[in-house]
C-alpha cells in the first residue's frame, strides 16, 4: 500500500485543543454498515452499543510526568522528554535544542545536577541520558504531563490527560479512547451483563510520527512494551465481541495473538492485509493523516474509513488525542484467524 492512500484533509480548526466537559459528552460517529450509514451519539451512550458477554478491553497506563524543563550548568535551558528506560538504566529522551546539547552536558533542577545527556540513539533524533537520581523522585518534583505536539493550549485540570482508570504511570502519551470514559459508563456496561477487563501498553512518542516512507510497508515500526492479565485473555477467549477501547488495545492483545506472550515488547505494525485474531469492534479517536494508527484503522474497517472520515469532518467532530470518537466493528473484508480457541492459555508467559 502506498502511504499517500492515508492522506486526508485535516483542517487546523477540526483539531481539539479542550477534552469535552464532561468526559462522556464527546460525540461517537458510529458505524451502521455500508447500507445503514453513520449514527451520531455520545460516548455516554457506548452501553447501549454492548450486549451481554460482549468483553471491553481498556488500557490502564498512565501518563508519567516526563518533561523536564532543567538548565544547563551555563543557565541556559534545556527540554528533556523521558520516553523508555532501558536495561543498562540509561533513559532514550528528545532533548530540545539538541544541537546546543553536546554529549557529557550536566543538566541542573534548582542548581543541582540531575542528568547527564549522552550519544544519540540511532538515527531516530533521540538522545541517551543518564539520571543521577531516582527518576520517580525527579519526575514528582521537576515533571509535568507532555500534551501531543498538536495541542497548543494548557489544560486547567492535568487529570483530564489521564483515564479514569489509569494506574502505573509508564506511557509519554495517553491511551486517548479511555479517556471519554467514566466510572458511571463503566458500571452501566457492567449491569448489562459486559465485562470490562484491562491490560497495559506503555504509550510512546512515535504514536505521533507520521509515516514517511512511500510504501507503507518499508515503515520501520515503533517498540512498545504491553502486559496482559491471565484473567484478560481469558474472558476474551469466551467472549461474544472483544471491544477494544483505543488501538493501543488492538496492538497489545494482537501482539499476544501473533507471540503466544502475554507481556513483552512489540513492534507490530497493523496495516491493510493484517488478519486479526483477536478484536472484533473499536472504540477510538480521529487519527492523524499518514500514521500507523490511521494504518490499522484501514486494516480494521477497509475502504470504509475514508467514508467515517470525511462524515466525522462535515459533521464537525473534533479530531486527534482530545477530541470525539468513533465506534466500528471490524469489516468483514478482514479475516479473523480466531487462533485464540487454539491457545492453552496456562502456556503463555506469565504476566511480570
Amino acid at each position: 500500500m502506498r502511504t499517500h492512500e492515508l492522506d486526508y484533509e485535516l483542517p487546523e480548526n477540526a483539531i481539539a485543543q479542550q477534552p469535552a466537559e464532561p468526559r462522556d459528552s464527546s460525540r461517537l460517529l458510529v458505524d451502521l454498515g455500508a447500507e445503514a450509514g453513520f449514527e451520531d451519539r455520545t460516548t455516554r451512550e457506548l452501553p447501549e452499543l454492548l450486549v451481554s458477554d460482549d468483553v471491553l478491553v481498556v488500557n490502564n497506563s498512565r501518563v508519567m510526568p516526563a518533561r523536564l524543563r532543567l538548565r544547563k550548568t551555563s543557565g541556559g535551558q534545556v527540554e528533556v522528554l523521558l520516553l523508555e528506560p532501558s536495561t543498562d538504566g540509561r533513559w532514550s529522551a528528545l532533548v530540545r535544542p539538541g544541537r546546543r546539547v553536546p554529549p557529557r552536558t550536566q543538566l541542573c533542577y534548582e542548581n543541582k545536577p540531575v542528568l547527564e545527556v549522552g550519544v544519540p540513539v540511532g538515527d531516530c533524533g533521540r538522545r541517551w541520558v543518564q539520571l543521577m537520581v531516582d527518576p520517580d523522585v525527579l519526575m514528582a518534583q521537576a515533571g509535568e504531563v507532555p500534551l501531543p505536539p498538536y495541542v497548543t493550549t494548557e489544560l486547567a485540570d492535568k487529570e483530564r490527560y489521564q483515564t479514569v482508570y489509569s494506574k502505573r504511570p509508564v506511557s509519554t502519551a495517553a491511551p486517548t479512547a479511555g479517556l471519554h470514559l467514566t466510572n458511571a459508563v463503566l458500571d452501566r456496561c457492567r449491569a448489562r451483563g459486559v465485562q470490562v477487563c484491562e491490560l497495559e501498553l506503555a504509550v510512546g512518542s512515535g504514536t505521533f510520527t507520521s509515516v514517511a516512507t512511500e510504501n507503507l510497508s518499508d515503515h520501520e515500526m515503533h517498540s512498545e512494551r504491553y502486559l496482559i492479565p491471565q484473567a484478560t485473555l481469558t474472558a476474551c477467549k469466551h467472549a461474544n465481541r472483544v471491544v477494544a477501547v483505543g488501538t493501543t488495545v488492538v496492538r497489545a492483545l494482537e501482539a499476544a495473538a501473533a507471540s503466544g506472550l502475554a507481556s513483552g515488547q512489540t513492534s507490530l505494525f497493523i496495516q491493510p492485509g493484517y488478519r486479526f485474531a483477536m478484536v472484533d469492534a473499536l472504540l477510538t479517536n480521529f487519527h492523524l493523516p499518514r500514521s500507523s494508527l490511521l494504518a490499522l484503522m484501514a486494516a480494521f474497517m477497509g475502504a470504509r474509513w475514508r467514508d467515517a472520515y470525511v462524515t466525522a469532518l462535515a459533521r464537525g467532530y473534533r479530531f486527534l488525542s482530545l477530541g470525539d470518537a468513533m465506534f466500528c466493528a471490524r469489516s468483514s473484508d478482514s479475516e479473523h484467524l480466531g487462533d485464540l480457541e487454539q491457545w492453552d492459555l496456562e502456556q503463555l508467559e506469565p504476566q511480570r
